[in-house]
């Protein structure tokens, strides 16, 4: 195994979707697709690729800004690593990649999101010290009021 970070280009974006479709399994597929073009529009997205030599296992986009709380943050977002990659550690390398990497670039503080249900998540980002700071709350304006 020969494992590889680097940054996805925007031009190559929609090679993220089969993997991001593992976690997300609520939003059509041509609204993600939709919104995965747009999010790589924006000047303060990028997402990470988690590669086995060519091969996608891994994904952690990353949304750039300054809160008057923290300073300038990263919020990791849509962070998965392919099931048969699970246990090797792949997402405890990725953090420290993602951490290294954000730091050259000025920012001082990562902050993020996991579903409650996510369980396993909670225990990995304990484990790789973030703490509890508040909760993320959602309200949903569309007519439907549907999650997706």
């Amino acid at each position: 195994m020969n494992i590889i970070f680097k940054v996805i280009e925007k031009e190559d974006i929609l090679q993220i979707l089969p993997l991001l479709k593992q976690l997300n399994t609520t939003t059509p597929p041509d609204i993600l697709k939709t919104r995965v073009l747009e999010m790589a529009t924006y000047p303060n997205y990028e997402c990470i690729g988690v590669f086995d030599e060519d091969k996608l296992i891994g994904i952690c986009g990353l949304w750039y800004c300054t809160r008057h709380y923290i300073g300038r943050s990263v919020e990791p977002d849509h962070v998965i690593v392919n099931n048969e990659y699970r246990g090797q550690k792949i997402g405890k390398k990725l953090f420290d990649w993602i951490k290294e990497y954000t730091k050259s670039k000025g920012y001082e503080a990562m902050e993020l999101n996991t579903y409650t249900g996510n369980r396993k998540s909670h225990k990995f980002y304990y484990n790789e010290n973030f703490e509890i700071y508040g909760f993320h709350f959602l309200n949903i304006m569309r007519e439907d009021k549907t999650f997706y």
